[in-house]
């Protein structure tokens, strides 16, 4: 059952998988091609400065790791720029010291005498009015009255006291007597607590106008005790008898108020704007300086600045940074592209190449950027080993050695030059980082230059290696830390570097040639197998197509290495030039053989269209069997548009003199082949299937008929757009010579048949029983010799 179910699910997987490999293949031709292509450029120019911009921003700065004091630091932290940082804790401390030396504030009622006097004078008025009422005065109205006016809670002995008064203004007079001299000094609720304010520092302020007053000499102020003790000392004679006078001295005593009281609000204020004097404590950290290193314990002063670090970073410190940075991206991105357009001849990236370029660019920041976090996290498992020395170990060369195998090494320098400065800004603005990956970069892009199998890649991965230790050993000699364990480690990471670059690049290349649809000459390799089901399937349907298509390779490559063109590209696009032949090989001669010519019962026009349909079907069937853009392009290109000379001749003989034949029905579509590997494909093409028809394949004739071919098809144009010159033409004609001479080299014949033959009533059975004995130099036939039996036995032959 779980069987059943996996075949049930296998198509719908497969259909899954097609669907996404043509949404991508749509995606990618989309982008590389369009009308709007300059358009397209632009967008990718944003888009990846965009992704980019994000990758290198995200640093120390973005996730910078929270310490606490006594925490252990996983990696060295320097500053990573200049920095001016408040000290919160210091600047706390200096204003609370302010806030504690800020006066307290006192107000002073100038006029409190008055004030009693003033109430006095009032209660007694309600005193005297409610005595002249005609029905007597309510006394517990009038308490509860004169009290309210006074500010004291009288007794019924006291209100009487007020009503004994004689004279009020004679009282009035001797209570406004008794509180001056009260009031002359300055009364406070408690001289102890008022006296320790005076210590400290107090500041007195005129309760109704607000001015500051003087404060004088500590020992003109009285406590509230004091002032009452002194009142009840005080003689009063006038205005009534002994007793309502020492009533009257009983209630002034209760009325008594401090005349300089403690303002809360006011103090607080003056507090307030102490501490706000107090400007923050401010202090420098410079680009560089060390603030922890890794394995130490987080003093409280190192994680201060840690977290004022993380403060200041914050907000649109965060979004002016990403603002410089994808500037910053722009302008390397641009300015070295278009130096390289103007200057540089073989530095013309194709929309489909940018599109690559932006990816492998991006791929590779995320890659550094995840082995940047890990590193950061080995600090802190293995505390002995610096976190900068696994720098070494990063792939920074990835790259440009991706970039030089499936491109080429002028791209791969300019990308090289992109990206190391940009390297370098994301590991903290680190000038050793740009040397180092640029160095690699460009010493692994010239170690590929030749990649022709996967053994090249890890060559260029040592060349790199070494590269990297030169580099390791310069730094720790710079850094005047050579002879230390940690000079060891870099070392052993920087040999380790290249073989790590070589391995990222054996495993993503396959991905690349897939998803972008290029072809390497790792890849080349690979389909050059003459076991590829494609072609195996063409050696069993169409045998003499499969033979045509070998001969045919062998004869561009030994051609395009005349030339100096790729004799790898071009044997390869050879083998599958002719495999939309598969379809239908019964239609083509090569394949035929002795027998009958399907073409005899058809018009001219169908044939025509039947020879014309192999083209299509073999780009199909290279899509199908993903050959690469490079085989595709030949593939359709490897006719040109020359004409079908034969069908068109019958059409004319047939057509009747007088009629024209339309020769466009008669011709390939094309294009014409655009680069020299693909003109290459058409001349062998043309020169092996016209060197089938000589009968007596002399050097000389092989020599006359590859001239004649080669200036038919110059002569039709089919290679004014490839770059082939008329030097490219003599040295091709030369290498087909060699190789046409040596296919059909002359043998000499046997002494006897390869095979015994056998009579059946006089006549010979063998295929090639046209063959004669060779004559001997009398003009007689040899005999074969009574031995040859023999010999044949020993070897194993019976007949």
């Amino acid at each position: 059952m779980p069987t059943q179910t996996g075949d049930k699910n296998k198509p719908a997987r497969n259909s899954l998988v097609l669907i996404a490999e043509h949404f991508l293949d749509s995606l990618v031709e989309r982008f590389a091609g369009g009308r709007h292509e300059q358009r397209n450029r632009f967008i990718l120019l944003f888009l990846a400065a965009a992704i980019l911009a994000f990758l290198i921003i995200p640093g120390k700065q973005f996730h910078a790791v929270s310490y606490k004091v006594g925490d252990i630091a996983t990696s060295d932290i320097r500053a990573t720029q200049d920095y001016l940082l408040e000290d919160h804790p210091l600047t706390e401390k200096k204003r609370a010291e302010a806030e504690s030396v800020a006066p307290f504030v006192y107000d002073f009622n100038t006029s409190a005498a008055e004030e009693i006097t003033l109430r006095f004078e009032k209660g007694l008025a309600l005193v005297r009015e409610a005595m002249g009422q005609e029905e007597g005065p309510d006394i517990k109205n009038l308490r509860d009255v004169v009290s309210k006016s006074l500010g004291v809670e009288l007794s019924p002995v006291e209100l009487g006291a007020l009503l004994a008064v004689r004279s009020d203004r004679t009282l009035l007079t001797e209570i406004g007597r008794i509180t001056g001299q009260i009031y002359s000094q300055r009364i406070v609720v408690d001289r102890q607590v008022f006296s320790s304010d005076m210590g400290h520092g107090i500041l007195i302020v005129d309760a109704e106008t607000r001015q500051v007053i003087a404060a004088g000499n500590s020992t003109a102020y009285i406590g509230l005790a004091d002032a009452r003790n002194a009142l009840e000392r005080a003689r009063m004679s006038q205005g009534g008898g002994q007793h309502t006078l020492a009533t009257v001295k009983e209630i002034l005593a209760r009325m008594l108020k401090p005349n300089l009281t403690f303002n809360r609000e006011a103090t607080n204020e003056k507090k307030r704007e102490a501490r706000e004097a107090v400007r923050p404590v401010l202090f420098q950290l410079k680009q560089g300086e060390m603030i922890v290193r890794v394995g130490e314990r987080i003093t409280a002063e190192q994680a201060l600045k840690l977290q004022r670090i993380a403060e200041a970073r914050k907000g649109m410190n965060r979004v002016v940074g990403g603002v410089g940075i994808y500037g910053l991206v722009l302008i390397l991105f641009y300015l070295p592209y278009r130096f390289a357009r103007k200057n540089i001849r073989k530095f013309n990236p194709s929309n489909k190449d940018l599109l690559l370029l932006a990816f492998i660019t991006i791929c590779s920041f995320l890659l550094l950027k995840t082995v940047y976090i890990v590193s950061t996290v080995m600090g802190g498992i293995f505390p002995s080993i610096d976190t900068a020395n696994y720098y070494y170990l990063f792939p920074f060369a990835v790259g440009a050695i991706l970039v030089r195998i499936i491109l080429n090494s002028e791209v791969a320098l300019v990308h090289t030059a992109i990206c190391a400065p940009l390297f370098g800004i994301m590991f903290n603005n680190s000038l050793p980082v740009v040397i180092y990956s640029l160095l690699g970069g460009v010493v692994g892009a010239h170690g590929v230059r030749q990649c022709k199998d996967r053994g090249t890649i890890y060559k260029a991965g040592a060349k790199v290696s070494v590269a990297n230790l030169a580099l390791a050993i310069s730094f720790q000699i710079v850094g005047d830390s050579l002879f230390s364990m940690q000079s060891l480690y870099c070392i052993v990471f920087a040999l380790a570097g290249g073989i790590i670059n070589a391995a990222f690049v054996t495993g993503i290349i396959p991905i690349l040639e897939g998803f972008f649809h290029y072809t390497t000459d790792i890849k080349l390799l690979e389909l050059a197998n003459l076991n590829s089901p494609i072609l195996r399937e063409l050696m069993i349907r169409a045998p003499g197509t499969y033979h045509h298509s070998v001969l045919v390779g062998n004869m561009v490559e030994s051609a395009a290495e005349e030339i100096n063109a790729n004799p790898l590209l071009a044997r390869v696009a050879a083998y599958y030039h002719d495999v939309g032949k598969i379809s239908k090989p019964l239609y083509f001669i090569e394949n035929v053989g002795g027998g009958e010519n399907r073409h005899d019962k058809l018009s001219p026009n169908m044939s025509a269209l039947i020879l014309i349909a192999h083209v299509k079907e073999g780009v199909e069937l290279a899509r199908e069997h993903r050959l690469g853009l490079p085989i595709i392009d030949i593939i359709r290109q490897s006719h040109g548009t020359s004409l079908i000379t034969f069908f068109h001749d019958k059409a004319k003989k047939l057509a009747g003199e007088g009629k024209t034949v339309d020769e466009r029905e008669f011709r390939y579509p094309g294009p014409k082949p655009q680069t020299r590997e693909a003109g290459l494909v058409l001349l062998a093409d043309c020169v092996e299937a016209a060197s089938r028809t000589l009968t007596d394949p002399t050097p000389a004739r092989i020599q006359g008929l590859v001239q004649k071919i080669i200036n038919k098809v110059f002569i039709d144009g089919q290679l004014d757009e490839c770059e082939l010159t008329l030097k490219n033409l003599h040295g091709i004609a030369k290498s087909f010579n060699r190789i046409l001479g040596a296919i059909y080299h002359h043998r000499i014949d046997y002494p006897e048949p390869a095979y015994k033959e056998k009579t059946a009533g006089g006549k010979k059975t063998l295929e090639d029983s046209h063959r004669e004995p060779p004559e001997t130099p009398s003009g007689q036939h040899q005999e074969p010799e009574k031995s040859g039996g023999e010999d044949l036995k020993r070897l194993g032959i019976t007949h």
